[in-house]
């Protein structure tokens, strides 16, 4: 059982949040086709914010400067919240512009705001859960999608809710976050993105 909680610390990566919001956005609206359009969204989000990332993180790895694919340490954070910020900018400005994705455009800066953040904290030793801070940025987008489109992902959000404790109670089992650290994470995570509901809904 501990084994299955903790699998999900691994599924609810903060690296892979990204790439599950790009699918709740891609198909929102009910329309189950795939497109040329869908697939370089699709394509762009997922060099960005898998491919690059993984890139850096074995380098990182390599000389020694993060243990784990978790980032446990305080120091560890740092460079990889700063380049998760680079990577973001760039995404916003090249690819998930205003003009063609608001809705998405806006996710990503939520998650900007959030990162910008996690990482200034790290400066006066405060650790925010990261997992916590993604699981629930994707939870009030979701649920800012269902409105926006006015869909019934009724399934969906109450799913994203329960993967919120699920990852909490993973967190602690794998005793990786104290409850304010996860706490802090949900605020960081959820706060940006309820804020800019109100610019594109």
């Amino acid at each position: 059982m501990k084994k299955f909680i903790i699998s999900f610390s691994y599924i609810l990566h903060p690296l892979f949040i990204p790439l599950y919001a790009c699918l709740f956005y891609l198909f929102a609206d009910h329309s189950y086709g795939i497109n040329k359009e869908k697939i370089i969204v699709f394509s762009e989000v997922f060099v960005a914010t898998i491919v690059f990332p993984v890139l850096v993180f074995l380098l990182l790895r390599s000389i020694g400067k993060i243990s784990s694919m978790m980032v446990p340490k305080i120091g560890e954070r740092k460079l990889p919240l700063v380049i998760q910020c680079f990577l973001i900018i760039v995404l916003v400005k090249k690819g998930i512009t205003i003009e063609r994705y608001p809705e998405f455009h806006f996710f990503f800066l939520g998650a900007l705001f959030s990162t910008l953040i996690a990482l200034s904290l790290l400066f006066v030793q405060i650790k925010a859960s990261l997992h916590m801070m993604g699981i629930s940025a994707l939870t009030f987008f979701v649920v800012g999608l269902s409105v926006h489109f006015q869909t019934q992902n009724t399934f969906w959000i109450a799913f994203l809710v329960v993967m919120n404790g699920v990852v909490a109670f993973s967190r602690l089992e794998m005793e990786a976050h104290t409850p304010k650290e996860l706490i802090l994470g949900f605020l960081l995570g959820g706060i940006p993105q309820m804020l800019l509901l109100f610019l594109w809904l």
